[in-house]
């Protein structure tokens, strides 16, 4: 379960703004990568926040209000399909996760990255930062970062669900499963496919 350690650690070292970040979407073969950035009162209680997941969908929409209201300050971003295309997935995420930081308000000095890559070719984090593998099951403010990251992204996906439903990205999100490989395969891409994610068709 995630813990106060990697935020108190840094806040020892002398930062007084500890943001969590974290991005959701980076697998699809349609749709945006979002990210998103929270900065969360020390010691916050949050029942059954962990990474987004280990948490049920229903949870994730309680828990995703429940950030919203209680973060010292929050924020979204997300890179639209034909930019993952032009600079590709990691530089995409990176450059996602750096909008939303830059989107705090108040801003944090000091943020926790989940993963183990901080820069692609192209994008960079700049913000003063620590990247932590597995970040959103040991960070409240990365777990917290990761649910309004994925929670964005799947309403997103239903919005577009409603625009394209012949590719029932209600029931996959977008994710390359067998179903969403055979209607690729029958109808073509749609206009928020990645291109360049698509070289096995």
């Amino acid at each position: 379960m995630p813990g106060w350690e990697l935020e108190r650690a840094a806040m020892a070292e002398g930062h007084c703004a500890v943001c969590g970040c974290d991005e959701a979407g980076a697998g699809p073969l349609a749709g945006r990568v979002y990210a998103a950035a929270a900065v969360l009162p020390e010691g916050l209680d949050l029942p059954f926040l962990n990474d987004s997941k280990q948490v049920t969908t229903k949870r994730r929409e309680v828990l995703f209000d429940q950030i919203r209201e209680r973060a010292v300050s929050w924020a979204v971003a997300w890179i639209e399909p034909e930019e993952i295309d032009q600079i590709d997935i990691l530089n995409s995420r990176i450059k996602a996760m750096q909008l939303a930081i830059d989107r705090l308000d108040p801003p944090a000095d000091f943020a926790l990255i989940d993963g183990n890559r901080d820069h692609g070719s192209r994008c960079a984090i700049v913000t003063p930062h620590q990247v932590a593998v597995k970040g959103d099951s040991l960070s409240f403010s990365i777990a917290a970062a990761s649910i309004l990251a994925k929670v964005s992204r799947d309403r997103y996906m239903r919005e577009m669900a409603a625009l394209y439903p012949q590719y029932e990205f209600e029931r996959h999100k977008g994710y390359p499963t067998k179903r969403h490989y055979e209607l690729l395969r029958k109808l073509g891409p749609c206009p928020i496919h990645r291109r360049s994610f698509l070289k096995k068709l």
